[in-house]
């Protein structure tokens, strides 16, 4: 048997089991443990894990899992909660610079709270007659809807993510204007196959998808999922969007040791 020390971390109920992986004990070819892990009945229970190991020149690397096991496609609430854990390791103190799947990016601490992630520029967009396609690290599918609160998220969202995106699929937000720079979120995340109650990359989406279908003009846009708030900035530019950041809350929530 193996014991595998283990931290839990959130991101406006987005969860993570985080693991210091930078002695490179834990394998990430082990698709059937990670996917117990984050097992809500059987393991630890996450939408993902994450592993924090060493790189050579920022000052850590991001490996990114689903709950199915399967390694994925950038994370934002991943990424916020990677750096308070890797400033709980005493690695970074107010700001940092890491590699995740989709390249470097820059974070700051804001405070005991909050963490401030700069996401992926944004280049390519397909707007369509009833959604937005676009790409903020993971693939995105962005749906303005005016019944939000009674909508069947699971069903929906499992419908357009396997008849619309196929095998890749791809994470489905649906959204409700509140004002001209605030929005109601809800997503359906390919991987976890479920409704998460708040999604990083997928704001990040919905936020730009929103400025550039002219829903709104401000450059910084408040979401609000069913985990919390978050809010998205950034500037528009002839290739598309630049200088995005997230930010909202990412804490530890506790540690332990795993059995396996």
């Amino acid at each position: 048997m193996s014991h595998i020390q283990f931290y839990k971390y959130q991101g406006t109920g987005n969860d993570f089991v985080m693991i210091d992986n930078r002695d490179q004990l834990f394998s990430k070819n082990d698709t059937k443990l990670i996917e117990l892990l984050c097992d809500r009945k059987f393991g630890i229970g996450a939408d993902g894990l994450i592993l924090l190991e060493n790189h050579p020149t920022a000052d850590f690397k991001m490996v990114y899992f689903n709950a199915d096991g399967q390694e994925s496609t950038m994370c934002g609430n991943g990424g916020r909660c990677l750096v308070r854990f890797a400033q709980f390791l005493e690695i970074i103190k107010d700001t940092t610079t890491f590699e995740a799947i989709d390249g470097l990016h820059h974070a700051r601490v804001v405070d005991d709270i909050s963490i401030s992630l700069q996401m992926s520029d944004v280049t390519d967009m397909r707007l369509e007659n009833s959604y937005v396609f676009t790409d903020t690290g993971s693939p995105h599918h962005v749906q303005l809807t005016e019944n939000l609160t009674e909508l069947d998220v699971y069903k929906e969202g499992k419908y357009l993510r396997d008849n619309v995106y196929g095998k890749a699929g791809a994470n489905i937000n649906f959204v409700q204007l509140q004002d001209n720079n605030t929005f109601k979120v809800r997503t359906y995340e390919r991987g976890v196959e479920d409704e998460t109650l708040s999604c990083g990359t997928g704001v990040t989406a919905v936020a730009i998808a929103m400025h550039k279908t002219n829903h709104t003009a401000s450059n910084e846009v408040t979401l609000e999922t069913p985990g919390g708030v978050l809010k998205v900035s950034f500037e528009a530019c002839d290739t598309g969007y630049e200088n995005i950041w997230l930010t909202g809350p990412a804490l530890q929530v506790f540690k332990g040791t795993f059995t396996a």
